[in-house]
């Protein structure tokens, strides 16, 4: 079949040689498109839009023939929840919580440890009513449930949420796996010390616990002390070593104590030279060795993981280590290794390597899923790095047998070697009868959930089967046959009725309605054609409406399209017809255009038409040159010569005023014939029509006149205020405070945004509003004082006012409205030191509210948002050039006036050159100088509280902006400077004019560093190897670690 866009086409083509008035029914069924052969299974790979024919590719496909039941449900099977025969239940990942799952299963696999936890005393489980939850409370009964549900449940993984919740953790961050052995096992030695049972309150010590002592010898009198500890497992550094051995031996090495770490013997009494070293005393029956990859940087500030290989034996005999006791057992097996996945300290995937002990078979243990490892995947402490390179990659060294070999492993679990026994108690631990009636209750909900899934897999199955008899049966009928009575149904409709996924509604053809209620022509390619027997089944079955059979045709909706296609296929030629037309001399009666509607007509011509084509079904945009703008013409835009056009939307209006008269510009409009209108009007039947005679609009005129005697007005008032202020206009012969004029002891004080509005109405009285009143209120504060003292008018306030001689505050005074009088006077004082010269001011200064504005300045610099500083690098505390510095200043707000009114002055293009009143030039002063008070403007009808503050800066060499808040840590900014300096934060000396920074948790705030601060960078060793930071580009804040978790007692 062809293309939609060719069926519509052709379904239109007679339009051509059919007026809208000879229209008859074949026309008709013609624009619908009725007679179009229907399409043959197998003919089109996908539905033929433009035939309402086409009944192929609608979703029919997945019903006709013999189906698969699995197809009519997307349910899995519930069996693959369930546990498998002989294998071990898995833990649920509740987002980073993959270190705890690790861990979880290592001691669930520690027998003795499972044998004591269930002997714990648990009223709440003991007397648990069977028909409600099971909620344990303490750590104890979170683990002995936990435990009782690895061991028995009938599901492949538990979720340990419980668990998870009541320790307080995090489950969208990772953690330090051995921290959190640490705090669980001290948490849970805790807890159970609290037992009644002397066999449980010291099962952690017996499992887990070993002594060691410190001893030191004095090199000079020979005595030894020894300092004993417990330990619960043996920190090992790896760095520099192969195997585990090399590790243990370099943990109880002897070590010198000389220099400044000399040791004070009692013996001597005083500090001496002396040896010290780790002597094992006794080793518990679990050994945990923790393998130390996460070990600090002291370049990047933050932990790094240490990629080295260490091989370790699957039997340890730990007695050439050990001090005396030599009837201790010494000899351990490998139980249990844990596992660190990726590169990064900071990311990665925990896993177990876990030996049964009941059959010695070894599994991994990787959150739900478990696999059992043996043959070729027996390579205990093995796995890939996550997002590892092959680069990067080491060879695995070669490992002896009975040894495995690891650069992941970060923990080592050995446990005593046992004599074989026949005593099979030992191997198996029973669960008590408390926890397996908890154990068969959460086993009973699991069987539920596995019936409820199984019923509505089957539901889904016994719906589908109903669905692909229906479709069946009915998909043969939905073909018409020529003559027969049909309908039209909607194209997606059907689809989603042959669609099982959905639900199948009610029939809506409400949308497809034209104007006239019946079915709009446009709609035709998203409707199918069906037999009348086949809409009758549908619509029993799912109801709707409204229903559109052959009488539904619209033969107005025709007859309008006929008019809109054949008068675009005349545009063209009346197009060049009305251009030669207008060229003609006019003779009769005459019409109004608009100049810029007579260049553009053709294009909104084109607009308007397909907007009628497409706008026969509602009346929703309006018509006839008053439809929405449709860039659908481009080829017409070339005509266009003035950019006014662009936004015209209706013909003609450009000479309707505001009032819906005939414009009062005679420029923007011209007469046209009456055979040119005519023309005109047949495309555009609703634009404003204005004969020849046609007055223009009254009230235009009236207010034209208006504002023209007003211009007068204000060109003569301009004029009047300008002479007699002149000087002030032309800032001559200003008075200022730092060398107070001699003739008068009194000066006058107005806001500078008054004399700023005053010169942009003198200077274009036409285009600005006449200025009434000064507005001294706005250096007024509310109990109507002052809010300058006459020092800080020279230190910079002095932008915010205007100085006035006493002849023109006269005429001022007599020009303007004056809400409050402002005045500094000067007059001499004898002293005791000589004379003195003093200034006061009229009203006087409001100390309450000067305070209060200085404190909300300082506050406001030290409560920003988004601003930004500037980092400069110092290279071997070389001075940055005064000179280099670039002045901070801001543009006047009268930039544009000035550059018409003055002429430019040299360095007035230089952002480091400001232009004073005076006229000459500022160079801001070097660093350690005085940074100058905060500015304020002062905008109209506003008070003060924003800072005025620099908007121009010159970055230099070695210099870098960053965006920061003054809520910001210093410890935060000096990651913002290692990304942008490559300098790490433990190198990174900051100072600023003069001071240093060195309080990490300190806010910028605090620190003084407000928008626009210079700080000063200087590296103690710049890093060459940039990607060794790798691990601090995860850090963003501090570490919290464990704080605020259950495992600190919180």
């Amino acid at each position: 079949m062809a293309p939609r866009i060719q069926l519509e086409k052709a379904a239109w083509r007679w339009v051509e040689t059919v007026k809208p008035e000879e229209i008859g029914q074949e026309h008709i069924e013609l624009a619908y498109r009725v007679n179009l052969p229907a399409c043959k299974r197998g003919a089109c790979r996908r539905n033929c839009k433009g035939n309402p024919n086409c009944l192929v590719g609608i979703g029919e496909q997945a019903w006709l023939g013999e189906i698969d039941e699995n197809a009519f449900h997307n349910i899995d099977d519930p069996n693959s929840e369930r546990r498998d025969k002989n294998t071990f239940v898995g833990l649920t990942n509740l987002g980073a919580t993959c270190y705890v799952n690790t861990f979880l299963q290592v001691w669930f696999h520690n027998l003795e440890l499972r044998r004591t936890l269930y002997q714990c005393h648990n009223s709440r489980a003991q007397e648990h009513n069977i028909e409600s939850d099971y909620e344990p409370q303490s750590i104890c009964e979170h683990l002995q449930y936990l435990f009782a549900l690895l061991q028995n449940s009938n599901r492949k993984y538990i979720d340990p949420s419980g668990l998870v919740k009541a320790l307080g953790l995090d489950t969208g961050q990772q953690q330090d796996a051995q921290e959190f052995s640490k705090l669980f096992l001290s948490l849970l030695e805790d807890t159970l010390s609290k037992q009644k049972n002397p066999n449980l309150q010291n099962v952690i010590q017996r499992q887990f616990c070993g002594q060691f002592s410190y001893v030191t010898v004095c090199n000079q009198c020979g005595r030894s002390s020894a300092l004993p500890s417990r330990f619960y497992e043996l920190e090992l550094n790896i760095q520099g070593h192969k195997n585990l051995t090399e590790c243990v031996t370099e943990f109880l090495k002897e070590e010198k104590l000389d220099g400044d770490n000399r040791y004070f013997c009692e013996s001597c009494q005083s500090k001496q030279n002396a040896t010290r070293r780790i002597k094992l005393h006794n080793i518990p029956p679990t050994l945990n060795l923790q393998l130390m990859r996460f070990v600090f940087d002291r370049q990047t500030g933050h932990k790094k993981k240490l990629n080295t290989f260490i091989s370790f034996p699957e039997q340890l005999d730990m007695a050439p280590f050990l001090e005396g006791k030599q009837d201790q057992k010494c000899v351990y097996e490998l139980s249990a290794v844990l596992i660190h996945r990726g590169i990064s300290a900071y990311s990665g995937h925990y896993i177990a390597h876990v030996k049964d002990a009941r059959t010695g078979d070894w599994y991994k243990f990787n959150d739900e899923e478990i696999e059992k490892m043996e043959g070729k995947k027996l390579q205990l402490g093995t796995e890939e790095d996550i997002a590892e390179t092959v680069k990067s990659q080491t060879r695995k060294p070669k490992c002896s047998k009975g040894y495995h070999c690891s650069r992941n492993a970060y923990m080592l679990v050995y446990k005593v070697q046992e004599e074989e026994s026949s005593d099979a108690s030992r191997a198996s631990v029973e669960v008590p009868d408390f926890l397996q009636r908890l154990v068969d209750q959460d086993n009973h909900k699991f069987e539920e959930w596995c019936n409820e899934m199984a019923d509505m897999r089957k539901q889904s199955v016994d719906k589908g089967k109903a669905k692909h008899e229906e479709v069946k049966e009915l998909y043969e009928l939905l073909p018409t046959k020529d003559g027969e009575p049909y309908e039209f149904i909607p194209l997606e409709w059907l689809k989603k009725w042959l669609d099982d996924s959905t639900a199948t509604k009610e029939i809506d053809n409400s949308l497809f309605l034209c104007s006239h209620g019946r079915l709009h022509p446009d709609k035709v390619g998203d409707s199918k054609r069906i037999s009348l027997q086949a809409a009758q089944l549908l619509y029993e079955r799912y109801g709707g409406g409204p229903r559109l059979d052959e009488t539904s045709l619209c033969s107005e909706c025709v007859g309008q399209r006929c008019r809109v296609l054949r008068l675009k296929n005349q545009l063209n030629e009346d197009y060049k017809e009305v251009t030669n037309m207008v060229k003609r001399t006019l003779s009769g009666e005459g019409y109004w255009v608009g100049k810029a509607s007579l260049r553009s007509w053709r294009q909104l011509a084109m607009e308007q038409l397909e907007e009628d084509e497409h706008e026969t079904k509602h009346s929703n945009g309006q018509t006839n040159g008053q439809g929405p703008h449709i860039n659908s013409s481009k080829e017409f835009s070339s005509e266009l010569s003035d950019g006014k056009e662009d936004d015209m939307k209706t013909f003609n209006e450009d000479i309707v005023c505001t009032h819906g008269g005939l414009s009062i510009l005679e420029t923007e409009r011209k007469l046209v014939s009456s055979e040119v209108w005519t023309k005109l009007r047949a495309y555009f039947p609703k634009a404003s029509e204005f004969t020849e005679n046609q007055q223009p609009c009254q009230q235009c005129l009236t207010l034209e006149q208006e504002e023209k005697d007003n211009e007068a007005v204000s060109k003569m008032m301009a004029l009047d205020q300008k002479n007699q202020l002149l000087n002030l206009f032309h800032e001559k012969n200003r008075p200022t405070l730092t060398k107070w004029p001699q003739g008068t002891d009194v000066l006058y004080i107005v806001p500078l945004f008054f004399v700023d509005e005053w010169r942009k109405f003198i200077r274009r009285p036409t285009k600005s509003s006449p200025v009434s009143n000064v507005g001294n209120t706005l250096l007024l504060c509310p109990h109507g004082g002052f809010m300058f003292t006459y020092d800080s008018l020279i230190g910079g306030d002095a932008q915010h006012i205007a100085l006035l001689w006493p002849n023109e505050w006269e005429v001022i005074s007599r020009l303007f409205m004056v809400d409050q009088p402002i005045s500094i006077h000067c007059f001499q004082q004898t002293t005791a030191t000589g004379p003195t010269t003093q200034y006061t001011t009229q009203p006087e200064l409001c100390w309450e509210c000067r305070e209060s504005f200085l404190f909300q300045q300082q506050r406001d610099l030290r409560e920003y948002t988004q601003a930004t500083i500037y980092i400069r690098k110092v290279i071997e505390d070389q001075a940055m050039m005064k000179e280099a510095t670039p002045e901070m200043n801001a543009s006047s707000s009268e930039a544009e006036e000035e550059k018409e009114e003055q002429p430019k002055l040299d360095g007035e293009k230089d952002p480091d050159f400001s232009q004073s009143q005076d006229g000459a030039k500022r160079l801001k002063l070097c660093d350690d100088s005085a940074a100058p008070a905060p500015v304020v403007p002062v905008t109209s009808m506003s008070k003060f509280g924003g800072i005025r503050r620099s908007t121009r800066h010159r970055k230099l060499r070695g210099e870098k902006a960053l965006i920061v808040s003054a809520n910001q840590t210093l410890k935060e900014l000096k990651i913002q400077i290692m990304h942008a300096f490559s300098v790490a934060p433990f190198d990174q000396n900051l100072s600023i004019d003069g001071k240093n920074l060195t309080d990490d948790l300190a806010t910028l705030g605090s620190l003084g560093v407000v928008p626009e601060s210079i700080i000063c960078l200087k590296a103690d060793e710049p890093i060459a190897d940039y990607a060794a930071m790798d691990d601090v580009y995860q850090v963003r804040m501090p570490e919290e670690g464990f704080k605020g978790t259950g495992l600190l007692g919180h």
